[in-house]
């Protein structure tokens, strides 16, 4: 037990730290597709169905069920996202408009580590622990794309762009209520960290012009709580559902004029509910829906469709300017096959509605997040009876979103983004 401690506390050690130096652009949204190289391998669909220690992060009730083991690994993130922006129609005046090109920002990776571990009391309650980064925003285009918006003494920069990046830590309880049921319940805390550049141009329209931009990297801190529920009628059916509050987080104050409500960037409440059943034996199948509430957010989430005017303040008010995000809904299908005693084997695919609107396209040019389809294989090795590696390979496809905004009227242009990851991780259970 005691090296098993020893072990806990050096991959905590090593994990947080790294966390910042590494995470890059997620996928359906700013959100990860799963949590777990297991849970990867299926795009997340996994709420009813208990694989490892970082189970916390998608249904605390499962860590009743999974023993007690320590899952690490990393993940090798590799998006390729960009804009493009048409020729503006004739006649369409001094209006400003994007200069005309495509722009891609595609020779980025990034190393995304988790770790989870997890603690049976007895054999009907478990403590646990997971660590995680969420990805976020990244973009960092060598242009000044809004350099034909500048005015006197706010002309834009390059690059132009955004570093968003969010950690997750959270604690679990789950316990046994019968033979069917389990409830767990897991406090969340969680860190951003943000910069953003090249939006000079904006300053006039600001409630706080000093806060838009270039201001280096500001630092967000807050937290909220997972519940989760697991119930197993059967030993081959059994349903699950989670449901994780608001993170209510302290404001990025260096960005409060650019942000709608002061800077406030809280993390949006995320709902998920599926099954798992096996219609044959060694094969598990499990089907999930996740809902992300971006709309509840108001720098993600307004979409008031204004135009900067002469004199008017539309950013960083409560009512200001954002991203325009939609609601995000996802449909999640996995499968797993246990070929024998020493290989799992895995794959999944997801879709959900787009988040971006296509008449918000001005903003989102710092965070593309189009994608909406996703696929996924992986497999789990059993080298001995105590360890495990676990590989993931997950690619989102190309997606597109054309559109225009009222801010460039007479000039069109469309967002685009495709993504592959790897994950490998370790799993001891103790």
């Amino acid at each position: 037990m005691k090296n098993t401690n020893r072990t806990l506390v050096s991959c905590i050690v090593f994990l947080v730290p790294s966390l910042y130096a590494s995470i890059g652009h997620a996928t359906n949204g700013y959100f990860a597709t799963g949590f777990g190289t297991a849970n990867k391998s299926m795009t997340g669909a996994g709420v009813a169905l208990p694989q490892s220690a970082m189970d916390t992060a998608i249904n605390p009730a499962l860590m009743a069920h999974v023993g007690n083991r320590m899952d690490a690994g990393v993940a090798l993130f590799m998006p390729v996202r960009g804009f493009t922006a048409n020729q503006p129609a004739a006649g369409g005046g001094a209006t400003p408009t994007i200069p005309v090109g495509t722009y891609e920002k595609d020779n980025d990776f990034f190393l995304v580590p988790h770790f989870g571990w997890n603690k049976m009391l007895d054999s009907e309650r478990a403590i646990g622990l997971s660590i995680g980064g969420n990805g976020g925003m990244n973009t960092d285009y060598n242009i000044a794309v809004f350099q034909n918006f500048s005015s006197p003494g706010n002309t834009a920069t390059s690059p132009t762009g955004i570093d968003m990046a969010q950690l997750f830590i959270g604690a679990n309880y789950a316990q046994k209520i019968n033979a069917q049921h389990t409830l767990g319940i897991a406090p969340i805390l969680s860190v951003q960290r943000i910069s953003i550049e090249g939006l000079q141009p904006f300053k006039p329209y600001s409630a706080a012009p000093d806060a838009v931009t270039n201001n280096g990297y500001d630092y967000s801190y807050g937290g909220g709580l997972k519940l989760g529920w697991y119930w197993t009628p059967t030993d081959t059916f059994s349903v699950g559902a989670s449901y994780q509050s608001r993170l209510y987080m302290t404001a990025f104050d260096k960005y409060k004029g650019l942000f709608a409500d002061s800077g406030d960037f809280d993390i949006p409440p995320i709902i998920q509910a599926g099954i798992a059943f096996k219609p044959v034996q060694d094969v598990t199948v499990a089907m999930d829906v996740q809902r992300i509430q971006f709309s509840q957010i108001n720098a993600v989430g307004n979409n008031n469709g204004v135009a900067m005017m002469p004199g008017s303040i539309i950013l960083g008010t409560k009512n200001g300017l954002g991203f325009g995000w939609d609601d995000m809904t996802i449909y999640k299908l996995g499968v797993q096959w246990q070929a024998n005693a020493d290989w799992t084997l895995r794959a999944g695919y997801s879709f959900a509605n787009e988040v971006i609107p296509g008449q918000q396209a001005l903003f989102n040019i710092l965070a593309p997040a189009t994608v909406t389809q996703h696929v996924a294989v992986g497999a789990s090795w059993n080298f001995d009876a105590n360890h495990s590696l676990n590989l993931s390979a997950t690619h989102a496809f190309d997606k597109r979103i054309n559109g225009s905004n009222p801010n460039t009227p007479t000039q069109t242009g469309s967002l685009d983004m495709y993504q592959n990851e790897l994950e490998l991780s370790w799993s001891y259970r103790f």
